[in-house]
């Protein structure tokens, strides 16, 4: 049984190495969070981009589903094609509501852990109780990992995360590298019977949103522990096993910091080119029925339907309709009918969040 010891730990992760790379993904941070202020409603990127992620991080344990899937289940709300997609769908929901408690305490505890995994799991069991959980390879079966196994020793070592998370006093370390041990301290502790990869990687961005780092959670690693999944689980257990791995690690996760921070800028610039490019197309074809907020909700999620348009701008279902009718007339919307349900499509969005996915595949 691996030993998982309490933080701070009493080592220098400063290095040279990390030294560089730190420099590079604060730079890559900064600039991502003002590029985000340029899209005026921060809901557009937390919707499209929160189920991106949702996405990618569920990938990562083979929960996979696709776009077309994920996006029709968030339009749809509880209603799911399969259950990878409610897993999904439930993922970028927990980091929604995650993402509102931390912005109006402050605070990231165990309380919202808790809560964040709830919501991820559709239950509220809590902190592990009972011992025998172990982490397997999923082809041969070898048991690779035994996390703490007694409910007192995984209550002491969350407490002790908890401290480490929101009393900045007990360490001085820069928040990234903070957030780098913080991951795979709480991977480690394993506090939770399943969904503890997933609940982690929320806490990553809600740990930068804490800090100031970032104003909105836009940033999201997934994807690229998706493309180096055996990097980061050796990588993982490599710590477990020696110290001299942290290194290693941390230069792990500035890399996937920064890397991920620059697609993120690219697809921000994107996405508000084509915000423009569709506003003047709908100013210039139905000056009428131009509104800021209906861009807002055809960019929220690339599928609407009516009952968006009636309930965002306070329709009535035949002028809502009208509306999506007209914005399809001008070629910005595809009408999809699929049963007695209709979908409307912003294909061009559609088609640009794809292909951030496509691109790294």
């Amino acid at each position: 049984m691996s030993s998982v010891p309490l933080l701070p730990l009493k080592r220098n992760f400063e290095t040279e190495g990390v030294l560089r790379k730190l420099v590079q993904a604060h730079r890559a941070l900064a600039e991502l969070k003002g590029v985000a202020e340029i899209i005026p409603n921060q809901n557009i990127l937390i919707s499209t981009l929160s189920l991106q992620e949702a996405k990618d991080s569920s990938a990562i344990e083979n929960i996979v589903t696709s776009y077309d899937e994920l996006y029709k289940s968030a339009l749809c709300i509880k209603s799911f094609s399969s259950r990878s997609a409610k897993e999904v769908y439930n993922y970028a929901a927990a980091l929604r509501s995650g993402y509102e408690q931390v912005k109006k305490s402050s605070l990231l505890t165990n309380r919202h852990i808790h809560d964040i995994h709830s919501v991820l799991e559709e239950c509220n069991t809590g902190f592990r109780a009972l011992p025998g959980t172990q982490l397997k390879n999923d082809q041969t079966g070898k048991v690779v990992y035994t996390p703490p196994q007694s409910a007192s020793e995984i209550h002491t070592l969350m407490h002790n995360l908890e401290q480490y998370i929101n009393d900045d006093s007990l360490c001085a370390n820069d928040p990234l590298i903070k957030m780098a041990i913080l991951h795979h301290q709480f991977v480690s502790i394993h506090p939770f019977y399943d969904g503890n990869g997933r609940t982690g990687r929320i806490i990553n961005v809600l740990y930068l949103v804490k800090k100031g780092l970032l104003h909105t959670p836009v940033l999201y690693i997934s994807r690229y522990i998706n493309e180096h999944k055996n990097e980061y689980y050796q990588l993982l257990q490599a710590v477990r096993e020696n110290e001299a791995a942290w290194e290693k690690w941390i230069y792990f996760i500035l890399e996937a910091i920064t890397q991920t921070a620059y697609q993120t800028i690219q697809l921000i610039y994107d996405m508000k080119s084509l915000m423009q490019k569709q506003k003047h197309l709908i100013r210039t074809q139905l000056p009428k029925m131009y509104s800021h907020d209906l861009l807002s909700i055809i960019f929220s999620y690339p599928y609407t339907k009516t009952a968006f348009i009636q309930k965002e701008l306070g329709k009535s279902k035949v002028t809502a309709l009208r509306y999506l009718d007209g914005l399809h007339t001008i070629g910005l919307m595809k009408k999809v009918k699929k049963g007695r349900d209709v979908y409307f499509i912003n294909s061009q969005l559609f088609d640009l969040l794809d292909g951030v996915k496509s691109s790294n595949e």
